[in-house]
């Protein structure tokens, strides 16, 4: 499934335009020394991609633990809930269940700080930009790390977020050559099928989770444990064979 990574973050990178589009459009630079220029925008998007994979790592240690409790098949099947119950509930009402308080006082100071970087056209600073970017608030990053939960490993929820960002590239570096590549209408209605693809995702992770024994869409998880299991037995027993001479 490391596909849907790279996918959720290519097809919502319009999305990404819209909520980070401001802060590219300002991230100090000259656009006339093309090469500098070009090195700062690889390395904000760079930043944001190394803090979407510290979080993927979390999430994969998280999903680690839950395999190893014995629930590695409803990982897939609450991911997927949680990706369709984010299309389906309306975003006033999430906000009212989300915490507020002490985490609205910790974005403030980190947007306060990104402000304190835009003044400084270092490659540092725009690295550490597109880190404390990352952190900022964004319904697409928390479908991906539901995503980077089911790999169910450390580096497989990190390299899932790693794609995630990697996805999001393209877009977000045109838009800091061309911030009207594209009109305020196309981008509302492409924006539209975003809830479309999570949706039709989160039912793949939910399938995959019911190891429905579908080859690729749900395939059998304990038939496929067993066969894994079976194989070094195999192995192992055909070594221990006596040669056709009766040799030890």
């Amino acid at each position: 499934m490391l596909w849907s990574a790279f996918a959720i973050g290519a097809v919502g990178s319009l999305h990404c335009l819209g909520m980070c589009g401001p802060i590219v459009l300002v991230l100090p630079g000259d656009a006339r020394e093309r090469g500098r220029f070009l090195l700062g925008r690889l390395l904000y998007n760079l930043g944001r991609a190394v803090t979407y994979a510290l979080m993927g790592a979390v999430a994969g240690m998280l999903g680690q633990g839950i395999a190893m409790a014995g629930f590695q098949q409803w990982l897939g099947i609450v991911a997927g809930g949680l990706m369709i119950l984010s299309v389906i509930i309306p975003a006033s009402v999430l906000r009212r269940v989300l915490p507020a308080g002490r985490y609205d006082r910790m974005l403030d100071a980190l947007k306060r700080r990104m402000g304190a970087l835009l003044g400084n056209a270092s490659t540092r600073s725009l690295f550490t930009i597109g880190v404390l970017n990352g952190f900022l608030p964004c319904g697409l990053v928390y479908m991906a790390l539901a995503g980077s939960l089911v790999m169910g490993s450390v580096a497989g929820g990190a390299l899932y977020m790693l794609l995630f960002g990697l996805g999001t590239l393209p877009v977000m570096l045109v838009a800091s050559y061309a911030s009207g590549w594209i009109t305020g209408e196309a981008r509302k209605r492409i924006t539209r099928l975003i809830p479309v693809g999570v949706f039709v995702l989160g039912l793949l992770f939910v399938l995959r989770g019911l190891s429905l024994g579908i080859p690729f869409l749900s395939p059998d998880m304990d038939m496929m444990k067993k066969k894994g299991q079976a194989a070094p037995v195999h192995s192992q027993a055909h070594e221990q064979a006596p040669g056709c001479c009766g040799g030890k």
